[in-house]
C-alpha cells in the first residue's frame, strides 16, 4: 500500500480544508508535486487553460489519502 508521508499528509490535509472553487499558485504547485510523486511520472505543470487534469489528479491524490494505493 502506498500512503502519504507524514509531511504530505498534513499539506493534503491543509488543501482538503479549503472549500474554493480555484486554486491557488502553491496549491497548484503541490498537487503537481504529490502527483508526480506518488503516481511515478516525470514532475510538470498541465496547462491551466483545462483544468480536466489537475482535477483528476486531485481526484488521485484523493485516493491515496482516503484508502491508500496498491502497489504494482
Amino acid at each position: 500500500m502506498v500512503k502519504f508521508e507524514k509531511a504530505d499528509r498534513t499539506d493534503w490535509r491543509k488543501f482538503r480544508m479549503g472549500k474554493k472553487s480555484h486554486l491557488s499558485a502553491i496549491e497548484f504547485e503541490l498537487v503537481c508535486q504529490l502527483h508526480s510523486k506518488y503516481y511515478k511520472h516525470q514532475y510538470y505543470k498541465p496547462c491551466t487553460c483545462n483544468p480536466k487534469t489537475i482535477v483528476k489528479w486531485i481526484k488521485d491524490l484523493n485516493i491515496i489519502w482516503d484508502n491508500g494505493i496498491k502497489k504494482d
